[in-house]
């Protein structure tokens, strides 16, 4: 693993979410981190944006699983918000995996996975507030050469 630590303003955040999805490819799980408001969903539309989404994307907080499918992006990919999990048992029912046949995962709140999870996931850290944001990457093997920030 890999550990890229970025600075970054909240004008940024559609800069880098765009870069790491340009990267996304089918079975890629990114999970994001970070307190209530830090940017996780700012950064995921991003991602969805790089992949062709024309319109907002919803915050998945309440479906806690929005899947989105060509042709309104060009790679499957399920924007998933785990902040309503309250037990791990739960995950089962949303049937994360099978998202990852074809498409990828956007995991907000990837803490409620539990003990569960995926070992070559890319973890975005997102801390700082206000304005000043610090983005902690934790990059596995499995996405070598296709990270996209150095």
């Amino acid at each position: 693993m890999t550990v890229f630590t970025c600075d970054y303003g909240l004008d940024d955040a559609e800069r880098i979410g765009a870069a790491i999805g340009a990267a996304l490819i089918a079975g890629d799980v990114v999970l994001l981190s970070g307190d209530l408001g830090a940017g996780k969903t700012t950064l995921a539309r991003a991602m969805l944006k790089a992949r062709g989404l024309a319109g907002e994307a919803p915050s998945p907080t309440f479906a806690i699983v929005q899947p989105y499918a060509p042709p309104e992006v060009d790679l499957p990919i399920a924007h998933v918000d785990l902040y309503r999990i309250e037990d791990s048992d739960e995950l089962i029912e949303l049937g994360l995996d099978d998202y990852l046949y074809d498409g990828a995962l956007l995991i907000e709140w990837p803490e409620r996975l539990g003990g569960e999870g995926w070992p070559d996931a890319l973890l975005l850290t997102i801390s700082g507030e206000g304005d000043a944001r610090v983005l902690t990457a934790t990059v596995p093997p499995a996405w070598g050469a296709r990270w996209p920030l150095r």
